[in-house]
């Protein structure tokens, strides 16, 4: 895209989502421009695994072969007692050689790759230390104020997307600094990535564990034998009186009882967190996506699949309309449907994953939690197993179906857009791993 021509998009937000929505329009050949306030792209590797709706966007937007490469194919997920018994799993080798099937790569790795592909188009600008202070819009166009390391500008576009993550100015602009309803859990979990040896214990590559004091997860998430530990902590701690109590925890929750000297941990990261959804995902020529839309716990992955698909489902939106094929009551749609998705499957299921964790009986749990005899059932039938890990597509939606005339084929741009049919989906959504 020339210096001086005004962009059809801007995105505000240059992590994964706003790099991989310009990513699609940018294959399109849809001028577009993303702002963000820092300086580089973000190092903290964040969340780790792709579900099937996620992989699909991300193989529309030309970069899953690089994503496998980079990335591994996790083959089990399980649910254990905090003694490593064994109580449901799920095989997603059944799925076989399905171009979709869940991959895991850090976060960070995955924004390096839709960076890479992205400054090698044309129709793409990425701009940092642009930092929104206040937005407008008009019939014709809208348009953001940022500061920059050189002074103040503003910036337009016809339509301009909040992909800023849970602090979202975007979001903040349009309804209130504390209007993101929802609710805040109380119990604080702390994210590490840990290097330990849990192959040696007959552990899986993804593992929940079910316990009322020391309820976490232990998931694979690079080759090499990184593994990211999330555990539930006491409510109110300070970070560094959760970094003394951090030994003592894995000694209890890990297999072997391990002591510091037997294990690395390269990242520490305590935090909140939230069940919200924005009022609306358009307000007029702005739209939200992603975290800056909507968030939920960690535990499943609902959060990050969700928020792909999202992108998937604005990139379309915002074809029609530019193609002529729809106008821009498609962005009502839009913002319908991802908060319906959101409250129907999302907020639901993400919330079942947490709770599912820390408020049982793990002594009853395959008694009482229907979630895990779906999980047992699927161990000896491999085609109920592939229906329950189908369920997550229901995420999906194709809002082509509200193109004012059907979409004509052209190659990698729009055609493929087969969405298929939802399965088991508030079931098997908890097969998702992590954010």
């Amino acid at each position: 895209m020339a210096a001086s021509s005004e962009p059809w998009v801007i995105i505000v937000g240059a992590g994964p989502s706003g790099l991989l929505l310009g990513l699609l329009l940018a294959r399109r050949g849809i001028p577009v421009h993303l702002i963000d306030q820092t300086e580089k792209l973000d190092e903290q590797p964040r969340a780790t695994h792709y579900a099937s709706p996620a992989m699909w966007e991300l193989r529309r937007a030309g970069v899953t072969e690089d994503i496998r490469a980079a990335g591994f194919i996790p083959n089990r997920i399980c649910w254990r007692k905090l003694d490593g018994t064994y109580l449901a799993g799920l095989d997603t080798r059944v799925v076989g050689d399905d171009p979709d099937r869940m991959v895991c790569l850090p976060l960070n790795q995955l924004g390096r790759i839709l960076y890479d592909h992205l400054t090698r188009n044309a129709c793409a600008t990425v701009s940092w230390g642009q930092k929104v202070v206040s937005l407008g819009q008009d019939e014709n166009a809208a348009w953001v104020n940022v500061e920059t390391p050189i002074g103040e500008k503003t910036l337009r576009a016809k339509y301009i997307v909040g992909c800023d993550g849970a602090n979202s100015q975007i979001r903040r602009s349009l309804f209130g600094d504390w209007e993101f309803p929802g609710k805040t859990w109380d119990e604080q979990i702390v994210a590490t990535n840990t290097y330990y040896d849990f192959e040696k214990f007959g552990w899986e590559d993804s593992n929940f564990i079910i316990h009322p004091e020391h309820w976490f997860m232990a998931a694979k998430i690079t080759k090499d034998g990184l593994y990211r530990v999330t555990y539930g902590e006491l409510a109110g701690l300070t970070t560094e009186e959760l970094r003394q109590r951090q030994p003592e925890k894995f000694r209890t929750m890990l297999p072997g009882h391990p002591g510091p000297e037997d294990y690395k941990i390269v990242n520490f990261s305590p935090y909140k967190i939230h069940q919200r959804l924005a009022p609306s995902m358009r307000v007029g020529r702005f739209c939200l996506a992603a975290d800056a839309a909507h968030l939920c716990n960690p535990f499943g992955g609902m959060g990050l699949t969700g928020g792909i698909v999202d992108i998937g489902g604005l990139f379309d939106c915002l074809v029609g309309i530019y193609d002529g094929q729809a106008d821009d009551t498609i962005l009502d749609k839009y913002s319908e449907i991802r908060r319906q998705k959101y409250n129907e499957i999302t907020n639901p299921i993400s919330t079942q994953n947490i709770l599912r964790l820390h408020s049982q009986d793990p002594e009853k749990a395959l008694e009482n939690d229907q979630f895990l005899q779906l999980l047992k059932r699927a161990e000896s039938d491999d085609d109920f197993s592939r229906e329950l890990q189908d369920g997550i597509n229901s995420l999906k939606h194709d809002f082509t179906q509200y193109y004012q005339k059907a979409p004509e084929p052209n190659g990698d741009k729009t055609a493929g857009n087969v969405y298929p049919a939802p399965g088991l989906p508030l079931q098997a959504a908890s097969v998702g791993v992590s954010d």
